[in-house]
């Protein structure tokens, strides 16, 4: 489960870190790359809900 939520937070800053080059500086290409990391952000998302359901602590 901590391997996942670092995966997310990785996938996370690498959206995060892209959309503000789009925002401030009108970077096309890092808007591309921004939109590709939000669909791993969201898959990965979609694995945390699967795994948190049958996580035991």
């Amino acid at each position: 489960m901590k391997e996942l939520i670092e995966k997310i937070q990785q996938a996370y800053d690498t959206f995060s870190a892209e959309a503000a080059l789009q925002a401030e500086k009108g970077v096309k290409a890092a808007g591309t790359r921004a939109r590709k990391a939000s669909l791993e952000v969201e898959k990965l998302m979609k694995e945390f809900r699967k795994e948190s359901l049958t996580f035991q602590q």
